[in-house]
């Protein structure tokens, strides 16, 4: 062994970890220091070494080598007249007179391959005409080895060359044209003969190589003369080995992988089907063994029959009438293989039914019996595994993971199951009125087919017209009434119970349309099915679904409200006294049971309620509620109260069950109509604001305050006004930057609601307001880039943005006035200089725009043309000299200001608006220090700055911004004086 052989070997097994890592560096740059040699000269030693080697990591080794230097550096090889012959020679040896033995391992012959097909591209047909030819003439009977090579060959031309998957480049696809048009005319009809004879030859003795030649040559069919195989030679022996009992599997698929790469091949649709006409395929179609053990052939059949009759359909009545007649016969087989083959992909066959369904205007007698074989495939496709049953009911991960796993299996099942009902609505609705019925009547239909045949139910609602599902066309009008009244002997499993609830949501239309079934309907929400089903899930899915159906079918609800609160008492109370710290409720999220009382507000808010029943039925609700609060504060105030305590968690929940309670009512109601159920939300503001009194600090009773809070706002009116004093000065006890932008959401409503009637509120809180805002709101900037995008960061910049927003409500609120309050003028100088600096430069368009639009409605409320009647002295020179030459003036002329952008565009217009407001309100203060400065110093021709006095003056505001737009336009490209371009 010498030193080359030592350092591959050492490569080698240096893979198990034991050898020394330093040596195993030096045998590695050793052997790439080789490999980097002389093209010509390392050929040659790879071959010597190939040839004379016995080490099989060694010859690898020489091939990886020769495969590298004919693919990066075949111009070099060029150079010398005698490497390539000599590497044509060797290799074509290796794969006739002198083949790599029987025994080598598989990686090495591939590689091997690999390594002609990387000289056939660059070498064939010119200047190495005879490769296949060479090769051709000592197969068959140069024995299995040369076989095997051939086969090998042939796959690892497909895989580098021929095969489209593989083109990168307009080269790959140039040479693999050149290599096909070459094989074409040279050997192709000599190759298909070869591979006839080998499988003739070894089907018995080495069925495996049969079986290998048969899969080289489906990867060729696609590509070649169809004749040389779909003749009477090759067909025969074809289907001779599919219908073989004694066939070994691997060669049955084989057989059977190149019928259909024929039955696949592109072709004119009446040739391909003489062709599928010819090929007999019922000899397989009729064995139902066959037809589970070939499932990819009889779709592939089946869809190029379907492809033959659509492109015939328009044109040939008997050519489309032929094909019709193949695809009939095909249809029993692939419902066969869908109910049967597990490893068979069920897009291709989903998609081929759906094609085969689009053909379908008015189904025939026997298209319909078809169309039932597919509902029974699509309701037996979408059944779960029973063997998932416990962890589907208890919802484990392992249940999870089904569930998932079954959704995205169903989806095309269901967009096939939909195109069916829009083809046959008919034969659907019986299917599944029968499945249905069926289910009710018997106990040994099991948990997943109920499921699925609800789902079914569910899913043929989405295709039933609006006018359909309220007269109950066809069979729904029975079965409504059948699905409503329905309990299944597995209902408690909460698969069923779910898909169940639903279907029922899904088809209340009918209900509301036929009230006859309205105690049907609230039952099956209200007893085990829904609201009290065992499981804790199901119970809260159907209280948001029963609160789906409250809003639709409102008013009929009206006669059962007694009942309905009768029914729901214990799951209300449970609600609101559940250990919401366990495991099972923690985190619950949406879908937490609170729904319930959205939908009894909902059922008792109506006028059509008497006023004397309403004021009850919402005190019975709002009374126990208050109780409970009550006693839970006289606990936590005797204990130190921790956030994730017992005590929080059901204030929590009930503040919640509130804020969902008052959804039902309107401010017309609780203002206007009834107002004694206005006061009556109104006192549960006495209880609730103690919460924040007593425990300012805890963030989630905090911020479930906050949301009622903003509801009451919605619906008491002016009733709340007392009260927000108190809850805005506790609601700023110590507040971080996200209860800031949670307390400033709250006032930008109240001020929206109630504007100037704050007025003396606001001049007592916005010092408060104002001093813990500024430490934030003088940053210019926060971090950006590495850090700067972290949650902190986040929420800071979210209250930078909502404090403008509550300066700009406040004034456009007609609440500028409070800016001037003794208490607050300390801070006016700071706001208009924050406001100047965002309206200039702040990096969000959006709230530049508010800062403009800020600053134009204080100039309208404090500056009048008469200097003496200004509100603020100072004021007005600092809009003149600041504003208008800073903002309208210079951050425009700054080549950041984006005219293509449309948010800047809205900007843009916000300052030519406020130049005219300027002018209406500041006359010639600001015209003369405008033009003679602002516009002097941007060194703006006279011209054109009596120009912009002309449109300035008119009242086409179109006409003056698009002469401003060009104004700043043409001022940037002179890029002069003293101001600085970006």
């Amino acid at each position: 062994m010498d030193d080359l052989e030592r350092a591959i070997m050492l490569i080698y097994e240096s893979a198990g970890g034991a050898a020394d890592s330093a040596v195993v560096s030096q045998a590695i740059e050793f052997c790439d220091r080789l490999k980097a040699g002389h093209p010509p000269s390392l050929l040659r030693f790879c071959l010597d070494r190939l040839l004379s080697s016995p080490l099989v990591p060694v010859q690898f080794w020489c091939l990886q080598s020769l495969y590298d230097a004919i693919r990066l550096s075949y111009s070099s090889l060029c150079a010398d007249d005698d490497i390539l012959p000599l590497l044509r020679g060797s290799l074509l040896s290796l794969f006739s007179t002198s083949p790599l033995p029987c025994s080598s391992p598989a990686f090495l012959k591939n590689k091997l391959a690999q390594v002609l097909a990387a000289l056939i591209r660059f070498e064939y047909p010119s200047p190495w005409p005879s490769p296949f030819l060479h090769l051709l003439s000592h197969l068959p009977s140069g024995g299995s080895a040369a076989v095997d090579m051939f086969s090998r060959f042939l796959i690892a031309l497909d895989d580098n060359l021929i095969s489209q998957d593989y083109h990168v480049s307009p080269d790959d696809v140039a040479a693999a044209a050149r290599v096909k048009d070459a094989m074409r005319l040279q050997c192709v009809p000599q190759i298909a003969h070869t591979w006839f004879d080998i499988v003739s030859l070894y089907r018995s003795s080495d069925p495996s190589l049969a079986a290998a030649t048969l899969d080289t040559m489906s990867r060729y069919i696609t590509w070649i003369d169809i004749g040389l195989v779909a003749n009477d030679a090759f067909l025969p022996l074809l289907f001779d080995l599919i219908l073989s009992p004694a066939t070994p599997e691997p060669l049955l698929a084989a057989s059977a992988g190149c019928v259909l790469a024929v039955v696949s091949k592109r072709m004119d649709p009446q040739l391909k089907l003489n062709l599928l006409g010819s090929l007999r395929l019922s000899r397989v179609l009729s064995d139902s063994e066959l037809v589970q053990k070939l499932p990819a052939l009889v779709i592939g059949y089946a869809s190029e029959a379907l492809d033959c009759y659509k492109k015939l359909g328009s044109q040939n009545n008997e050519g489309s009438s032929s094909a019709m007649d193949l695809l009939e016969e095909a249809l029993p087989s692939v419902f066969y293989v869908m109910q049967t083959c597990q490893e068979l992909d069920s897009c291709d066959v989903v998609q081929f039914l759906s094609d085969y369904i689009s053909t379908m205007k008015i189904p025939s007698q026997k298209q319909m019996v078809y169309i039932g074989q597919m509902l029974e495939v699509i309701q037996a496709q979408i059944c779960y595994d029973p063997s998932y049953r416990f962890n589907l009911d208890v919802r484990d991960k392992i249940g999870k993971e089904q569930e998932d796993q079954m959704a995205e299996h169903r989806r095309d099942l269901l967009v096939l199951f939909r195109s069916v009902c829009r083809v046959a609505p008919g034969v659907t609705q019986l299917f599944i009125h029968n499945l249905i019925a069926n289910a009710l009547s018997s106990s040994d239909m099991n948990m997943e087919e109920v499921e699925a045949a609800l789902t079914l139910f569910h899913r043929l609602g989405e295709t039933v017209s609006e006018e359909g599902m309220k007269t109950g066309s066809g069979l729904l009008k029975e079965m409504v009434p059948m699905l409503l009244s329905a309990k299944f002997s597995c209902h408690s499993h909460r698969s069923v119970a779910l898909v169940y609830l639903e279907a029922v949501t899904r088809y209340l239309k009918f209900v509301q349309e036929n009230g006859q079934y309205l105690p049907n309907a609230l039952a099956a929400f209200l007893d085990e099915r829904g609201m009290h089903h065992p499981n804790l899930n199901v119970s809260r899915r159907a209280s948001y679904l029963f609160m789906r159906a409250v809003k639709l079918l409102k008013l009929k609800l009206v006669p059962f409200v007694k009942t309905i609160l009768q029914s729901l008492e214990d799951s209300l109370v449970q609600y609101t006294i559940s250990d919401w710290t366990s495991k099972d409720l923690k985190g619950s999220g949406f879908e937490d049971g609170s729904h319930a009382f959205e939908a009894i507000g909902l059922l008792i808010g109506v006028d059509e309620i008497p006023a004397e029943k309403q004021s009850e039925y919402l005190a019975a609700l709002l009374t126990p509620l208050c109780q409970q609060v009550e006693t839970l504060l006289i606990d936590a105030k005797a204990h130190s109260l921790e956030e994730s305590s017992p005590n929080v968690m059901s204030s929590q929940q009930i503040i919640v069950a509130l804020n969902a309670l008052s959804k039902g009512f309107s401010e017309r109601t609780l203002t206007t109509t009834r107002p004694a159920i206005g006061l009556m939300f109104k006192q549960t503001l006495d209880v609730l604001l103690q919460i924040l009194i007593a425990f300012p600090r805890i963030k989630p009773l905090r911020n479930k305050v906050t949301s009622y809070l903003h509801r009451m706002v919605e619906i008491l009116g002016t009733m709340v006004l007392p009260y927000l004093p108190i809850a805005l000065n506790q609601l700023l006890e110590d507040s971080e930057p996200k209860d800031m932008v949670d307390f400033l959401v709250l006032i930008n409503q109240v001020i929206c609601k109630f504007g100037a009637s704050l007025e003396n509120t606001l001049e007592e809180l916005f010092p408060t307001i104002a001093s813990r805002l500024f430490l934030i709101l003088s940053s210019e900037a926060f971090p950006s880039g590495q850090g700067g995008n972290t949650e902190e960061i986040r929420e800071l910049q979210e209250l930078h943005r909502i404090s403008f927003a509550f300066i700009h409500v406040m004034v456009t609120h007609d609440l500028s006035s409070v800016f001037l309050a003794p208490n607050s003028r300390g801070y006016l100088d700071a706001i208009m200089q924050l406001l100047l600096l965002t309206s200039c430069a702040h990096k969000d368009v959006l709230v530049r725009k508010i800062c403009v639009q800020t600053l134009v409605k204080l100039i309208k409320d404090w500056c009048s043309k008469d200097n003496d009647e200004d509100k603020v002295p100072g004021f007005r020179c600092f809009i003149i000299q600041n504003f208008a030459y800073g903002c309208c003036l210079k951050s425009v002329l700054d080549k950041s200001f984006e005219f293509r952008d449309a948010n800047t565009l809205v900007l843009f217009g916000e300052i030519v608006l406020a130049q005219k407001v300027m002018y209406e309100k500041l006359g010639d203060d600001f015209i003369s220090y405008f033009i003679h400065n602002s516009l002097q110093t941007a060194h703006c021709p006279q011209d054109s700055a009596e120009q912009y006095y002309h449109h300035l003056q008119g009242n086409d505001n179109k006409s003056f911004k698009s002469f401003y737009q060009s104004l700043i336009e043409n001022l940037r490209q002179q890029e002069n004086g003293s101001l600085v371009f970006r």
